[in-house]
């Protein structure tokens, strides 16, 4: 028997690809596996923490504390994307943002909830947010009051903005160690000229307005007395109110409050330097207390223990207001919210800024919804681009015209554009402390030709007109193009009055004498009839709702751009208890896994801005410090 051939020798090159590919394979299942492990391990987490989370909310017990710790800016809508926020609460770091509805709401709420007893009031993180959202937070918490529960604020220390909110506490508490700083308001800029000067830019500015001072720092060395007298008119009756009603909520009287913040220098060396010794001696605050003060005082007022026996039972704001539920009238007529915050560029603009497209789109696609019976859009914005603003304009008109009524309620700032989207509606809220007005407009152009000869370059050539290269960034501005574009400018200051005076049925010149780019408060601009009637957010959506006739019981819904499932998703899971779940066992991603959408600035839109072309605006750089 002829015995078998031996297997053909396989060449060594394919036994080798063979052996590779096999060990890619191997990669690949233990990668393929690594994955899939770890997301059915964090699904189990989620599911198993969401039903504890869901547990948690259901079970909130009776004679608990609502902790209010509002961190970072006080916004009317997310500027930080949802990946963000859901990023910054799985690595225990919270997003440095609070939105003023969440919060309301959630004061609103607690005042009708049996198993809150009183509110913590928490200000000292809160780093941002103008006088008309903390006017807003604080008439939710004096309702709150009203409801017959006290309002407990501490602090180790407080700023002005911080003390307008804790001043509405029952009582107020610093840290011995800590004080009350008050020093009035400024607003005070950086002025450019020199530097263009010795850069050779050259800063062309058309403007109309004797008080339009937003585009100053670039062709000026100081601030003109026209923005001098029109800043110091403004902010004075904003420091006015701020006293007045600071006073009022600590029984104090406004004269001598004002002469206690002027006259720090000399009585701070009564207390040796000691900042919380002299708020209390100023009554400025109730007491001082520490933090394990805070506990024993909470604990023999008669709030129990929490499970742990370390501090008093307690609900924080994010637990709660994700705890809250909805009224359930999802398909009942009601009044629609289209929030109109930052600065108006054209284009679809992110949550935060303001689109000529997007946010015009909002406004329409609350207009089609059958459901919506009204309008209110909260205007939070210093204004920005004419022809964005005129297109959210142009919405609003559009839906009064439909028949359904629009009611503007002007945040912190409803300025300029922010004024220019704001004309139209049939009546106009503005707290006494909001800024508003700057009706006027103004266009810039920068040339380069004096920079481009300090390196020894030249630009020269031929055009097919005298307009060709008008816009040419290495050519000097010729006076005729200058002619042409101021003349452009006048035309919008006469649109931006005209229309304002055809809104508020005036005259043109009696709408020019209050306009010029002056800046204006709430109070001031009902005085001048800029506006309708005092008030925030709530008593705009009454207002509303009443020229509907929609009744008393009818559902507030905020308009707002569609998000897709896995933002949904991210919010959800943002808002869930069961991420404070995670965090209560230990479970959070490392602090840097938050920062990673900040280290892709390439993923993030850029502000619109064309080169080579005059840009026109409706702007009011109206800040203060």
């Amino acid at each position: 028997m002829t015995p078998p051939l031996p297997p053909p020798r396989r060449n060594g090159f394919w036994v080798f690809l063979c052996t590779f590919g096999r060990g890619i394979n191997v990669v690949r299942l233990i990668i393929l596996n690594l994955v899939f492990f770890s997301l059915l391990f964090m699904l189990l987490l989620l599911l198993t923490a969401g039903m504890a989370g869901s547990r948690m909310q259901r079970t909130l017990q009776n004679d608990s504390v609502l902790v209010i710790k509002p961190q970072g800016q006080l916004v009317e809508q997310y500027s930080i994307d949802p990946l963000q926020r859901a990023m910054a609460s799985l690595s225990g770091d919270e997003p440095k943002q609070v939105q003023l509805r969440d919060l309301v709401r959630a004061i609103d709420a607690a005042a009708n909830d049996k198993r809150i007893t009183r509110i913590l009031l928490l200000p000292g993180d809160l780093q941002g947010g103008g006088f008309a959202a903390l006017r807003e937070v604080g008439a939710a918490l004096d309702r709150f009051r009203a409801a017959g529960k006290p309002v407990i604020a501490w602090a180790a220390n407080l700023d002005q903005g911080q003390y307008y909110l804790a001043a509405h506490a029952d009582r107020l508490l610093v840290d011995p160690q800590g004080g009350v700083m008050i020093t009035g308001l400024a607003n005070y800029r950086l002025f450019y000229k020199d530097l263009l000067d010795k850069l050779g830019v050259d800063v062309h500015l058309f403007r109309v307005g004797e008080f339009k001072s937003a585009a100053e720092p670039y062709i000026l060395e100081h601030a003109s007395p026209e923005a001098k007298e029109a800043d110091s008119y403004w902010m004075g009756g904003l420091w006015d109110s701020y006293l007045t009603e600071t006073a009022k909520l600590r029984k104090l009287d406004p004269a001598a409050l004002r002469a206690d913040i002027d006259n720090l220098p000399q009585t701070i060396a009564s207390t040796q330097g000691d900042l919380a010794q002299l708020a209390l001696n100023e009554h400025l605050v109730d007491g001082l207390a520490t933090t394990a003060d805070l506990v024993t005082m909470m604990r023999k007022e008669g709030v129990p223990a929490d499970d742990k026996g370390h501090t008093f039972r307690q609900v924080d704001l994010t637990r709660y207001v994700a705890s809250i539920p909805s009224d359930g009238k999802l398909f009942a007529p009601g009044v629609a919210i289209v929030v109109a915050e930052g600065e108006i560029a054209s284009g679809k603009q992110s949550p935060g800024s303001i689109g000529g497209e997007s946010t015009a789109a909002l406004i329409r696609t609350a207009r089609e919804d059958r459901k919506t019976k009204a309008l209110v859009l909260r205007v939070n914005s210093p204004g920005g681009e004419v022809y964005a603003a005129e297109q959210i304009r142009r919405e609003v008109e559009l839906t009064r015209e439909a028949g359904i009524p629009v009611v503007v309620s002007m945040g912190d700032v409803a300025a300029s554009g922010g004024y220019w989207i704001s004309m139209n509606a049939n009546s106009i809220f503005a707290e006494p402390n909001t800024i508003t007005g700057s009706i006027g407009i103004f266009g810039m152009y920068y040339s380069l030709p004096n920079t481009l000869a300090k390196f020894g370059i030249q630009s020269d050539g031929v055009g097919t007109g005298p307009m060709a290269g008008a816009f040419d960034i290495t050519r000097p501005l010729d006076p005729k193009v200058g002619a042409v574009i101021q003349a452009i400018i006048n035309k919008g200051y006469r649109d931006f009055v005209g229309n304002v005076a055809k809104a508020r049925g005036k005259n043109f010149d009696a709408i020019d004498a209050i306009a010029q780019g002056r800046v204006w408060t709430g109070q001031q601009a009902l005085d001048r009839g800029l506006v309708d009637q005092l008030g925030g957010l709530g008593d705009a959506v009454a207002a509303a709702a009443n020229v509907a006739k929609l009744g008393k019981d009818y559902p507030v819904r905020y308009q707002e751009a569609p998000l897709g499932g896995f933002e949904r998703f991210l919010i959800g899971l943002n808002q869930s208890a069961s991420v404070q779940v995670m965090q209560s066992w230990g479970i959070r991603l490392p602090s840097w896994f938050a920062q990673l959408p900040a280290l892709a600035p390439e993923l993030q839109l850029l502000r619109n801005a064309k080169a080579g072309t005059p840009n026109i605006y409706a702007d009011c750089l109206c800040s203060l410090h």
